[in-house]
């Protein structure tokens, strides 16, 4: 991590050593430009992204675009309150693209599209926020860092973890070896729910053009259960709980340790429980192999329970005791030493939906100012996404697969490396890499 990102503190026994974010810590000539922006997919979260940005007063924005007229029209009506900016509709983002060449792009569609719509855009000429996780197969995600990179764009991920108060110095704290040496991290997030039942398709809405809402993804019985917000338990839109939560968390190991990858992976992963038309598992182990420590991701939909302490999060196992970097619940230290003091340090999180793209879209701005990656950066990104996806890559095949970080591939398996991409649907084309 750039360490111009924030300003040491001391915080006092208690919090052990944190950081102040300062996104602002060298000097920025151009810090009264306003930006012409763009949304493309103005549903819940991406207005939550667009608030920011707006409220951040660099923002002028241009465009908005949804291919579900009825997000459209809350999304424009609420932009007009917020801002005297008079934003065109669209609802195909490479017209959006072409007329308006905006300089900067918010990419909040479902996973499905965002490789697509974050290449369109920085090969436009604009700087992208796009939404976690960034695609939907590992190679789509060497073709967005490629594609960043050779258009000298800068392209923060929405993983707004790394700039939450209460992670930033929970890192420190683990860092500084307070936690002794660890062998272990346990990534996990245990909602509850029930069976379910199944949701019968039917005919899409008059206002949603469902052939483009499935764009390069199968074509798929328009179903509402899908759209607006349950796509993510939909394999053919995006990769279930782990591919949903677990790249935040997964993101937090990797922020974590010096290594940049696990060796190997194993997922053991099952719909023991759901009876509705989604498709992801319900179920899911999956152990990573570093080369220093074991990291583990689990997940279930059913069973919430008071008995366990924490239900989202990390569990670092370390000689001195346990860490548990949560998210509404902050993060707490737990002593092996008997009567050891346990260390807690409440989290700074921002409403509606308790997050911290406030920070992060500062941060944006910043490294467009600065001409220096931010700290979410598409490589970073890239890495903690292909966690999420190696776990699902390895319960489609039903084994172990190896991974060479350098390369990209799975060593001497051109089984599983053939799911490191998908087919488009036509006409679309599955992004190169050169």
């Amino acid at each position: 991590m750039n360490r111009r990102h924030f300003i040491k503190s001391s915080a006092g026994a208690t919090a052990g050593a944190s950081l102040i974010y300062s996104p602002y810590s060298i000097a920025h000539p151009q810090q009264n430009k306003k930006y012409t922006t763009a949304l493309i997919g103005s549903g819940w979260w991406g207005m939550n992204i667009l608030r920011e940005a707006i409220a951040a007063d660099r923002s002028k924005v241009v465009a908005l675009c949804d291919v579900d007229q009825r997000q459209l029209d809350q999304a424009m009506e609420e932009t007009s309150k917020l801002t005297s900016d008079r934003p065109k509709r669209y609802t195909d983002y490479r017209e959006l693209l072409a007329t308006e060449k905006p300089e900067v792009v918010i990419v909040a569609t479902p996973d499905h599209w965002h490789p697509l719509q974050t290449i369109a855009a920085v090969e436009a000429g604009a700087h992208v926020y796009v939404e976690k996780p960034i695609g939907h197969t590992i190679n789509e995600g060497k073709a967005m860092v490629q594609a960043a990179r050779a258009n000298d764009r800068m392209v923060q991920v929405g993983t707004h973890r790394r700039v939450s108060p209460h992670n930033i110095s929970g890192m420190e704290f683990l860092k500084s070896g307070r936690a002794g040496k660890i062998g272990m991290v346990r990534a996990f997030v245990h909602y509850g729910g029930g069976p379910g039942e199944p949701t019968p398709d039917s005919e899409p809405p008059a206002e949603l053009d469902w052939d483009m809402w499935c764009g390069p993804a199968a074509m798929v019985p328009y179903n509402e259960s899908i759209h607006p917000k349950g796509f993510r338990q939909f394999l053919e839109f995006a990769n279930g709980q782990i591919g949903d939560w677990g790249i935040h968390w997964l993101d937090q190991v990797l922020w974590w340790t010096e290594e940049k990858a696990p060796k190997s992976v194993h997922s053991v992963a099952a719909r023991h429980i759901k009876e509705n038309n989604t498709t992801a598992p319900d179920t899911q182990v999956v152990n990573y192999e570093f080369e220093d420590f074991t990291a583990v991701w689990e997940h279930r939909q059913y069973a919430a329970n008071e008995a366990e302490k924490h239900n989202i999060g990390c569990y670092f196992y370390g000689t001195e005791g346990t860490f548990h970097m949560g998210w509404l619940d902050g993060w707490t230290f737990y002593p092996s030493k008997k009567g050891g003091e346990i260390i807690h340090v409440e989290p700074q999180l921002n409403d509606p939906d308790k997050q911290n793209i406030k920070e992060l879209w500062a941060d944006f701005l910043s490294s467009i100012e600065g001409d220096q990656l931010p700290v979410c950066d598409i490589e970073i990104g890239h890495r903690s996404t292909n966690m999420s996806l190696l776990g699902m890559l390895s319960h489609k095949l039903g084994r172990s697969v190896a991974w060479d970080n350098e390369l990209r591939v799975i060593p001497n398996d051109p089984e599983a490396n053939a799911l490191l991409q998908r087919k488009y649907r036509d006409p679309w084309e599955y992004p190169k890499i050169t």
